[in-house]
Formats: structure tokens, C-alpha cells, sequence
């Protein structure tokens, strides 16, 4: 009954139908509608053994009727692939719903999307089957050289995948050209990032970093021997990029390259997040101008006051270590006015305070010489940091330091030298 009355329908509209944009009609109309209809109605119910007979007959007979006739296809066979066990018919199911495509193609055009949504068919069919990896591959190559940032995001860490097998299979390709491709995958992933802006690439990213290490051997010699030479001759952002990164991944971050190649990425993109590496890899070199010029860089970068604030720190240690205090100072109070609750600032003003003892130090008041300690203390106090409040309390002047000059507990007293501050006396606990 439910036959008889979809044959009624497709009659009755025979003559608005014949006219509908879109579909080209062979002369057998009716019966062609009729077909349609039943396979249609069979898909849409997941019927797919039932469509297969009336959607072959529209294949044989109108190849060009619908585009929808070969998206609907696909549905076919997958779905009668899906609920098969016989490795076979397995098979043969996989290889005509990949004709679809294909032959979408032939009769429809718009190549570049169908193979987007045919790589990642082949792939959930082949990723088990080694016959197939470089049938795999070459479909992901060309795909990706089509749709570029419009890769479907489902490819991204499949087309590494296929890459991985194929090349732990055996497959005839070299380390370099796995390289390649982990460069154009990155890329895209790059490029979709920085469009939406969205979590899910950093993990696209991260998986497709474990593939790549699980492919090659990337360590710090592979990539200074194969990639370096390249990067230095060209000075291409997206090689740098991926020397940057492969660097990163292998923990080969004390090799020179590592940061030629941020130098190089940065110039192109300058970022907060580069800015900051360069000047971290710098000041730990005592290149202290360099580090310098990029950790200011970085703050022009941010309005954030946490990653200021997070700069300005790495300025104080790193003047700290030169032995400009007072630069040193400067920079740790610029952390806490945009971080008030920074804790380690304070740890290290007061840690310049209590090294500044020889510096400070006159020889003529053994009172007046501590003050630094007391200055330090104050620091430590502010902090929260225990340990150091006695340390520095162990040196502050002794009750009979403090009367033999004539002052008292808790009288105000300036601490000259760099430190230039006023504090409250105090005597060393017994």
C-alpha cells in the first residue's frame, strides 16, 4: 500500500517535476520518479538493502539526474558496510561507496569538496588495511593541496595517521617528506586556529606532535641536520615554524637553532608568546640587551596585568643576576603594581636587600650596617615568607649593639647606600 501510494504521488506532480531545477529527467519519467521515490523513502528509513535495487536502476539509466543520488549513495553503502561482518562483502561495500564520490565528481563537479568528505570515508574503511596506505595517502595528499585551510577538521589528524602507517609499514617515504607533511598539517591547523580561535586545535596539534614522534625519530640531530640548513637558506616563517616547534617536542631548546627560529617566526608574527620565550632564552645566555628588547615587547603586547606582571619578574631576576640591584628593584615593584599579590617580587627585593650587606656596609656603626636586614625582613614579612623572616631577623643588630650607641628599639632610622629606605629598629631575637 505504501508502494501504491508513492507511485500515485509521483504521478500526479509528474508535470511540476519534469520542470524542477536541478534534476535532469530521462525520458522513462515516471518510472524514474518512482524509483527515486522508493529509494529515497528506504534511505530515509535506513532500509539500505531495500534502496539498493531502485537507486542502481537510476544509476544505470539517468547517471546524471541529482547530485543527491550520489550523497545519498554514499549513505548506501557505508551504512550496508557498517552492519556487515564477511570481510568481502566488507570490501566491496567500501569500495562502491568510495565510487560515489568519484563519480559524484564526474557527473557534479566541485572536486575539492568531495574528496574533503571521500578522504575521511577512505579512512575510517583503509586505516586497517595495509594494501590500501598508499591509496590513503595519495587521496590525503591531493585533498589537502586542493582544500588547504579548508580541509574538514576531521582530516587534520587523520591525514598524520595515514602518514604514520603508512610509513611504519614500510611504505617508500623518507623522513623529510614526513616532515612535509607534518608541516602542511600544522599549518592548516594554525590557520583554522587563528580564525576561530578554538581549544579543540591546540589538542589537533598536540595529537598530530605524539603522531610525528611516533613516525620519525625527532631528536635534536635530526632536525639541525635535515631542517636547519633549509631554514637558514630560505628564512621561511613556516619552516622556522616547524623547526621552532619540532625543537620544542624534542626538548632541544639549548640548541642555537631553537632560537634563530623564533627570531625568525617572530618577525613574521610577532606575539606575546614568542616575545616572552626570546627574552627567557636570551637572559639565561646574559645576552641581557637582547632579553631585554623582547620581554618589553611582550608587555606592549598584553593588556593582561597577570603576564605583566609575569614579565616584569623575569626582568627583576634578570637584572638580579647581572647585579644591577637597583635596576633589579625597579622592575620587581613594576610586577607588584600590576600584581599586588606577587609574593616572589617581594622575596626578591628582599633577597637584594640582604646580599647588599658588603656593599653597604661603612664600618663605622655595626647598628647602622645591619639596617640592610631589617630592610630585608620587612620584604620577607610581606611575602609571607617565613624561612627568610629569620634568617634575616639572625642578622639584625644585638640589644648591646643598640645601647651602646645610645637608641632605642623602635625608633625610625635611614638606611642609605642604593636601598634608600626608612626603617624601624629592631634588636636579634635571643
Amino acid at each position: 500500500m505504501k508502494k501504491l501510494l508513492l507511485i500515485g504521488f509521483v504521478v500526479c506532480m509528474n508535470a511540476a517535476a519534469i520542470a524542477q531545477p536541478g534534476w535532469n529527467w530521462p525520458e522513462e519519467v515516471d518510472k524514474a520518479k518512482e524509483k527515486n521515490a522508493l529509494y529515497v523513502d528506504a534511505v530515509k528509513s535506513k532500509q539500505y538493502a531495500v534502496a539498493v535495487a531502485p537507486h542502481q536502476w537510476l544509476l544505470d539509466n539517468c547517471p546524471d539526474l541529482n547530485e543527491s543520488l550520489y550523497i545519498n549513495g554514499a549513505k548506501i553503502y557505508e551504512g550496508l558496510e557498517d552492519k556487515e561482518s564477511d570481510p568481502a562483502k566488507q570490501l566491496s561495500y567500501q569500495e562502491k561507496a568510495l565510487k560515489m564520490y568519484d563519480d559524484r565528481i564526474k557527473y557534479f563537479g566541485d572536486e575539492a569538496n568531495v574528496l574533503n568528505r571521500k578522504a575521511f570515508a577512505a579512512y575510517k574503511f583503509y586505516k586497517g588495511n595495509q594494501s590500501k596506505y598508499k591509496e590513503l595517502l595519495d587521496l590525503f595528499d591531493k585533498t589537502f593541496d586542493m582544500n588547504g585551510v579548508e580541509t574538514m577538521d576531521n582530516n587534520l589528524v587523520a591525514y598524520m595517521d595515514v602518514v604514520r602507517r603508512y610509513k611504519l609499514s614500510g611504505g617508500a617515504i623518507s623522513d623529510e617528506d614526513v616532515i612535509d607533511r607534518y608541516g602542511k598539517i600544522s599549518d592548516v591547523i594554525a590557520e583554522k586556529d587563528a580564525v576561530k580561535s578554538d581549544s579543540k586545535y591546540t589538542v589537533y596539534q598536540e595529537n598530530v606532535d605524539k603522531l610525528l614522534t611516533a613516525t620519525v625519530d625527532v631528536n635534536c640531530e635530526f632536525v639541525e641536520t635535515k631542517l636547519v640548513p633549509k631554514m637558514n637558506e630560505t628564512k621561511d616563517p613556516k619552516m622556522a615554524k616547524k623547526v621552532f616547534q619540532l625543537l620544542l617536542s624534542a626538548k632541544c631548546t639549548d640548541s642555537p637553532a631553537f632560537v634563530q627560529a623564533g627570531e625568525l617566526v617572530y618577525k613574521a608574527e610577532p606575539s606575546y608568546g614568542m616575545a616572552k620565550v626570546l627574552g627567557i632564552k636570551f637572559a639565561a645566555d646574559n645576552q641581557y640587551s637582547k632579553a631585554a628588547e623582547y620581554y618589553n615587547a611582550a608587555v606592549g603586547m598584553s593588556d593582561d596585568n597577570l603576564k605583566k606582571a609575569e614579565i616584569y619578574l623575569n626582568m627583576a631576576q634578570m637584572f638580579a643576576s647581572s647585579g644591577q640591584k637597583s635596576e633589579a628593584r625597579n622592575y620587581a615593584r613594576k610586577a607588584l603594581a600590576n600584581d599586588p599579590s606577587a609574593g616572589e617580587a617581594y622575596t626578591l627585593i628582599g633577597n637584594l636587600y640582604f646580599q647588599s650587606y658588603n656593599d653597604c656596609r661603612q664600618g663605622v656603626s655595626k647598628v647602622d650596617d645591619r639596617l640592610v636586614f631589617i630592610a630585608a625582613y620587612n620584604q620577607y614579612k610581606k611575602a609571607g615568607n617565613t624561612a627568610m623572616m629569620a634568617k634575616a631577623q639572625e642578622q639584625f643588630p644585638s640589644i648591646s649593639e643598640i645601647f651602646e650607641l645610645g637608641l632605642a628599639e623602635g625608633q625610625s632610622m635611614t638606611l642609605g647606600c642604593w636601598i634608600n629606605e626608612t626603617v624601624t629598629l629592631e634588636r636579634r631575637p635571643n
